[in-house]
C-alpha cells in the first residue's frame, strides 16, 4: 500500500516539473520575412518577433521613402549576433523585405495646392483655370508618413506681370510638434478653354466638327469672348483663318443664305398681296440680315431681309419704291380682302413704271383698273330717283 502511494506521488511530481520549467522558458526570437517601417532606421524589434529588451536597438538604415529593400538572412543574423541577439529562428527565409512607408504628394496635387493659394487673388480667376509650372521640374514628392496634415499656405507672393510665384506651405506632423515646411517657385498663368482650328479655313467654308478642337490657351492671347466648340460648328468665319488660331465669338457668323451676285428670288409682300420675281443680290447675308438686291426687270435696287436660301423678302409697307411686276411674277389675293390703299397705290405705280411697249402699257392700265376696282367697297349703295310731287 505504501509503495503504491509513493509511486503515485512520484508520477505526479514528474508530470508537474516540466510544466513549472516551461513557465520560465523565454519565447524563441523568430525572424520576419517582410516588414514595414516609418522611421529612418530599422530596429531589432522590426526584424524579429520576441526581441525582448533588444527590440529598440537600431541595426540598419531604412530604405528611401516609399521604396523597398532586401536584406540577406546571413547578413541579418551576423548583425544581430553583434547586438547580442542569438538563437533566432529563420525557418526557410532567404531574405527579408524592408519597406519604408511614405506620404506621396503627386505633382498634380502640388499644382492644385498652388492654384488654390492663388485663386481669385492678384487678378486671377478660378483655380481650375490657372496653369502652374514649377521651377526645376518638380516631380512627385515623398514625405515621411508621419506628415498627415494638409498643405497650408503661410506666405504667398505673385507678380502679375511675369506670372512668377513664390509660395511657402506647412504640413502638420504626428510625431513632431514642428510642422514640415515646403516652398515652391515657378509661374502661374490664367488660361481659358477655346475652340481652335485644326486646318486653314476660308470664309466660305462651313465649320465642321473635324475642323475644331478644344485647347487651353493663356487668357492674354484670347482677346474678347472665346467661342465654344458647340457654338462654332455649322458657322462661317468672318475672314479666312489659319490652323491653330483660337476662335472668338466675334470671328464667327451664321452661314450666308445669300451670296453676292447670286440670283435670288425676291418676294414682295403686303397684307393681301404676295408677289415674287427674280433679282440679283448686291451683297451677301445670313438669315435675318438686311441686304440690297437688284430687280432684274426694272433695274431698281431694293432692300430686303434674307428669309431663306436664295430668298429675299421686301416688306411693301416700309418700301418707298416697291419693285415692278415682272413677267414671271405670281400673285395671290385673299378672298373678300382688299389691299391697303397705300400699298395698292405704290404697287400700281410700280406696275406702270417705264413700260417697254404699248401692249405692256395697256396691261399696266388694265392692272391699275383692277386695283381701283378692288378698292371699291363690297357693299354698294344705289340712289333711287327722286319722286316728283
Amino acid at each position: 500500500m505504501i509503495r503504491t502511494t509513493l509511486a503515485t506521488i512520484s508520477t505526479l511530481l514528474a508530470l508537474a516539473l516540466p510544466a513549472e520549467a516551461g513557465d520560465d522558458v523565454i519565447a524563441t526570437p523568430t525572424l520576419r520575412a517582410s516588414i514595414t517601417v516609418t522611421s529612418d532606421v530599422v530596429r531589432v524589434g522590426d526584424l524579429i518577433d520576441n526581441a525582448g529588451s533588444a527590440a529598440l536597438v537600431p541595426v540598419y538604415r531604412s530604405p528611401d521613402l516609399g521604396t523597398t529593400g532586401a536584406l540577406p538572412v546571413a547578413q541579418v543574423l551576423s548583425v544581430l549576433r553583434a547586438k547580442q541577439v542569438i538563437g533566432v529562428m529563420t525557418g526557410d527565409i532567404k531574405e527579408v523585405q524592408v519597406t519604408r512607408l511614405a506620404r506621396t504628394l503627386a505633382n498634380k496635387d502640388l499644382e492644385t495646392a498652388v492654384a488654390s493659394a492663388l485663386e481669385r487673388r492678384f487678378g486671377l480667376g478660378d483655380a481650375a483655370n490657372i496653369a502652374v509650372t514649377f521651377d526645376r521640374g518638380v516631380a512627385d514628392m515623398r514625405l515621411d508618413a508621419s506628415n498627415t496634415g494638409a498643405l497650408q499656405p503661410i506666405a504667398t507672393r505673385y507678380d502679375a506681370r511675369s506670372g512668377r510665384f513664390d509660395i511657402a506651405f506647412e504640413i502638420s506632423n504626428d510625431t513632431n510638434p514642428t510642422p514640415t515646411k515646403l516652398r515652391f517657385t515657378g509661374t502661374a498663368i490664367e488660361t481659358v478653354e477655346v475652340a481652335v482650328l485644326t486646318r486653314d479655313i476660308d470664309r466660305a467654308d462651313l465649320l465642321k466638327s473635324s475642323d475644331i478642337t478644344l485647347e487651353r490657351r493663356p487668357k492674354a492671347e484670347v482677346t474678347g469672348e472665346p467661342a465654344s466648340r458647340d457654338r462654332s460648328i455649322g458657322m462661317q468665319l468672318r475672314r479666312p483663318m489659319r490652323s491653330g488660331t483660337p476662335i472668338r465669338v466675334a470671328d464667327i457668323v451664321k452661314p450666308d443664305f445669300v451670296s453676292r451676285d447670286q440670283s435670288v428670288t425676291v418676294i414682295y409682300q403686303v397684307p393681301g398681296i404676295y408677289l415674287t420675281t427674280r433679282g440679283k443680290a448686291i451683297e451677301s447675308g445670313a438669315e435675318g440680315d438686311t441686304v440690297s438686291v437688284l430687280n432684274l426687270q426694272t433695274k431698281r435696287t431694293l432692300t430686303g431681309v434674307v428669309t431663306g436660301r436664295g430668298q429675299v423678302t421686301v416688306q411693301g409697307a416700309s418700301q418707298s419704291a416697291p419693285m415692278a411686276a415682272a413677267v414671271e411674277q405670281t400673285s395671290s389675293l385673299k378672298r373678300d380682302e382688299a389691299p391697303a390703299p397705300t400699298a395698292a397705290a405704290a404697287l400700281a405705280r410700280s406696275l406702270i413704271q417705264a413700260p417697254a411697249s404699248q401692249a405692256q402699257a395697256a396691261q399696266a392700265q388694265a392692272a391699275q383698273a383692277q386695283i381701283a376696282q378692288a378698292q371699291i367697297p363690297q357693299v354698294r349703295v344705289s340712289q333711287a330717283p327722286a319722286k316728283s310731287e
